[in-house]
């Protein structure tokens, strides 16, 4: 895992296709990971299945999407269904044999599976697997359940059926894609922790995608989300669903705080609309006197309007981020992580100096980049600095995917409120307030988990 990183994040992204004839199918996954491009940095892979061969082609690597794939290597991977994905991973397990989708033979045939997601009882499946013969390759999640699926596969007619059989034994969350020779399917965990959904092109193939901003960059239609505990099979036939497992709705609220793009739609709620809200609530309980409001980039952003709407107070953009620099999380190390947030970010004088200035942002993990933000805001002259935060405090760790550190390197958890504000050097501090994290995205479908905020698991 990384010692130093300025926000959590989250495992991964994955996109599907199931086309109705051969086609440039790896060029539509190519564009859809694009738009997926911040739910991972660090390894791309897409498997494409041609129907009437029965073939698979795939090719994965370590890099950003526009990194892994030429022109000339998406020409050479034509078929009529395609599975991708994008990874973030700690730096012991980002290797290029980590990377996904992953595939394997066997007598039966082929599977592809992209997953998203952790798996709590890995250990547990894994031995077993091993005391039966299966050999890994990997220590990542998507082999374990590819190899359960497999063993399943033995033991019943279809690839859905296998699927059915391991699910129950798969502790944790996840929300995965798995590509046979003939079907593509889509699968959420009974709790839908994490996101996926479905959509249609205008050509009538059927997609699938971690968050619906990947439907819009290639063109597709919404048509829903994948419930949670439901399993969606595409063939040539059509369309067709099961329960996997009873649901018990528990989405990351993480995602619409700050994993998911602002455009997305997840499980019936607005991103955007969910961050404003977040910021409206913030500015009604943990008001400031200040003369003007702004966010930090970008994650920070839309919730600042929220709370300029709710106040009064006018926004005005403070920090510019630089476009061509990653997340300062990517970088492993302190000095690294230090030095990309100061290429990262400049504060617009013109805008601040000589005013009290309202600083939000999404979140604090282990406040050293909100220290060094706000005194990039006081070497451009703002009077004050009012640092709002529009989630609630991280105090407790996630073991869903989202990479929240141990209680003992989370800030809120090592300082209180006096020792907070002297090490990020803000005039005043104020988060969120748990008991009104409800009311954030309250026209979802579902219910969430809050538990890194709470400490109340969903999952035991």
């Amino acid at each position: 895992m990384c010692i130093e990183q300025r926000k959590a994040h989250e495992e991964c992204g994955v996109f599907g296709i199931f086309s109705n004839e051969k086609s440039d199918t790896a060029r539509t996954v190519y564009y859809a990971l694009y738009a997926l491009q911040h739910r991972g940095q660090e390894s791309s892979g897409i498997a494409v299945g041609d129907r009437s061969e029965k073939r698979l082609v795939y090719h994965k690597d370590l890099g950003l999407v526009g990194d892994v794939f030429s022109p000339e290597r998406l020409a050479s991977m034509r078929g009529d269904m395609a599975i991708g994905h994008v990874r973030y991973a700690s730096k012991e397990q980002n290797t290029r044999e980590n990377a996904q989708p992953f595939s394997i033979n066997y007598n039966k045939g082929t599977v592809s599976l992209a997953f998203n997601g952790t798996i709590l009882n890995l250990d547990e499946l894994k031995s077993s697997l091993q005391k039966q013969g299966a050999v890994f390759q990997t220590t990542g999640d998507a082999e374990v359940i590819a190899h359960l699926v497999a063993h399943e596969r033995f033991r019943c007619g279809s690839i859905e059926e296998a699927l059915a059989l391991a699910v129950p034994q798969i502790k944790g969350t996840f929300s995965m894609l798995v590509m046979s020779p003939m079907k593509l399917i889509a699968v959420r965990d009974p709790a839908g922790i994490r996101p996926l959904c479905m959509g249609t092109m205008p050509n009538g193939s059927v997609v699938f995608a971690s968050e619906s901003c990947a439907l819009q960059a290639i063109g597709a239609k919404l048509e829903r989300d994948v419930e949670p505990g439901e399993m969606v099979v595409v063939t040539e036939d059509g369309v067709t669903s099961r329960r996997v497992g009873e649901a018990r709705p528990a989405l990351c609220i993480f995602e619409h705080i700050y994993i998911a793009r602002p455009d997305s739609v997840i499980d019936g709620e607005s991103v955007y609309e969910a961050r404003l809200q977040a910021g409206r609530i913030l500015a009604k309980y943990r008001p400031a006197d200040a003369d003007i409001v702004i966010g930090a980039p970008d994650s920070g952003v839309v919730a600042a309007i929220g709370f300029a709407e709710e106040s009064g107070i006018p926004y005005r953009e403070g920090l510019i981020r630089n476009r061509y620099i990653g997340r300062t999380f990517i970088q492993p190390q302190q000095g690294q992580r230090t030095q990309s947030v100061s290429i990262k970010l400049g504060a617009i004088e013109h805008n601040v100096r000589g005013r009290r200035v309202v600083l939000v942002d999404d979140s604090i993990v282990r406040g050293t980049t909100m220290a060094q933000t706000v005194n990039f805001l006081r070497d451009a002259g703002a009077a004050e600095v009012h640092v709002r935060i529009a989630s609630p405090e991280f105090l407790w760790q996630c073991f869903y995917g989202t990479d929240i550190p141990s209680r003992d390197q989370l800030a809120s958890v090592r300082f209180d409120k006096e020792q907070f504000l002297m090490m990020i050097g803000a005039d005043s501090l104020e988060w969120l307030p748990l008991e009104h994290l409800g009311e954030v995205a309250k026209n979802s479908k579902v219910s969430f988990c809050d538990a890194c905020f709470s400490g109340k698991y969903p999952i035991e």
